[in-house]
């Protein structure tokens, strides 16, 4: 077999992919950001570089010691860029962290122009619509106009960081945001954002209670069908932690069904949607969660957390894809339906599943690294074909993503000290 894999960057830097969203929507071009590795959050650029002519160009940068990484692409024209922007002129009180930080949208028409997404309150009275410390990977939604992702709270981080837990976060488009700017370190957001899932400091064993809710993804292109025959629009698939019985942490998938109408998302339940001074804050009325996975007594349960990988749904919505091990403690590739029932597994092979991974746009293949390859398997019969050459060090585990025309997939590896971007051809268009 002729493997056709190509390095596309090649300066003495790392080079970083988001483990989804990474091409724009016409396959030209993958965005990626300068983080000298994995763990260090210190980039100053966005860019982009053209796969076929290695043509680079700068995105935005960042100024007054702020940094910027995690880009994602809106998947519809006009593009949109969306990462994380750490604080302006940070000081010993105030300095990039989970909780201090925020997502920004660069767009192609407005090149260097950084509009924030989600406005942060942190002095009572909360502002509805407002979230209160950092959003973490911003996922445009399948039509691009709504973005998903994880959050942690200033305020309780403050009043005691075990209370600060992650959270599955929205930002839609029902109106900007004005923060009172009582404290020199709020912003307004152009969306109004609101935290969608429920967590709890100290889940009960054996419950459905979980204390940590990541790794969302987005259900269908035009969200799943539910038992009931109808349509839900929107939805997001996350994993929450558990706890067992015996009290051992079990990470399971939730789900939660998201209003089709965006004034239902300031609508607030019992707890205010912005928070108070001793609470997080809380989902709109009309969204629950639900689990849709009950592991605990399978002899290796829950789903891994490492490889770290996020939940992706098909295009049809009608499987969410993640990795768990099997009997034997191999971690392989399994499917669950929105609706819920016993997850299927998808891959039986000898050889873990060794990174996150990403669907063709048919919802036919998965591609991901296992053995030590770039590999596509097929989710109707688990057949695997090898796209690249297997190599001593396997490709990085971060995010291995499909292009929108199928023609491709992306991928890094560690060379010579440095990250860099390969693409190899899928064969499948």
């Amino acid at each position: 077999m002729v493997f056709k894999e190509r390095q596309i960057t090649f300066d003495s830097r790392s080079h970083q992919i988001t483990n989804i969203n990474i091409w724009t929507p016409d396959s030209q071009w993958i965005v990626y950001d300068v983080r000298p590795s994995g763990a260090s959050f210190t980039g100053l650029t966005i860019e982009k570089i053209h796969v076929e002519n290695g043509q680079i160009g700068i995105i935005y940068q960042a100024k007054e010691g702020a940094h910027v990484g995690v880009v994602t692409v809106s998947p519809k024209e006009p593009v949109n860029y969306a990462f994380i922007h750490g604080p302006e002129k940070p000081d010993d009180q105030w300095q990039y962290d989970f909780h201090h930080r925020r997502g920004v949208i660069v767009s192609d028409t407005q090149p260097n122009v950084a509009i924030n997404i989600d406005a942060m309150d942190i002095t009572p009275p909360y502002t509805a619509g407002a979230l209160r410390g950092g959003t973490h990977v911003h996922i445009f939604s399948p039509d691009g106009s709504r973005l998903s992702f994880t959050y942690n709270d200033h305020v309780m981080h403050e009043l005691d960081p075990a209370l600060d837990l992650r959270n599955v976060a929205v930002a839609v488009p029902l109106r900007a945001v004005a923060s009172a700017k009582k404290h020199p370190r709020e912003y307004d957001g152009s969306y109004f954002s609101v935290v969608v899932s429920e967590t709890t400091v100290n889940p009960r064993p054996g419950s459905d209670d979980i204390n940590r809710a990541y790794e969302e993804g987005w259900v269908g292109q035009q969200g799943y069908l539910k038992e009931n025959g109808q349509w839900q629009r929107w939805a997001l698939a996350f994993i929450g932690d558990t706890r067992a019985e015996n009290g051992d942490k079990v990470p399971e998938i939730y789900l939660v069904d998201l209003p089709e109408n965006d004034e239902d998302y300031a609508i607030e339940s019992q707890q205010p949607l912005a928070g108070t001074e001793t609470a997080l804050p809380a989902p709109p009325l009309r969204v629950k969660q639900r689990r849709l996975t009950f592991t605990h007594g399978k002899r290796w349960p829950g789903v891994v957390n490492v490889p770290r990988h996020w939940l992706r749904a098909s295009p049809d919505g009608s499987k969410i894809c993640f990795l768990m091990k099997d009997e034997k403690g191999i971690v392989q590739l399994w499917y669950i339906s929105p609706t819920g029932g016993d997850p299927k597994q998808i891959t039986y092979g000898m050889d873990d599943i060794q990174s996150a991974f990403s669907w063709d746009s048919r919802g036919q293949f998965i591609a991901c690294v296992c053995d030590n390859s770039i590999v596509l398997y097929d989710s109707e019969n688990g057949n695997m074909r090898r796209l690249t050459e297997r190599t001593d060090e396997a490709p990085c585990a971060d995010a291995v993503v499909i292009s929108p025309d199928d023609r491709y997939v992306a991928f890094m590896r560690d060379i010579d000290g440095y990250r860099q971007i390969f693409i190899a051809e899928t064969g499948i268009v």
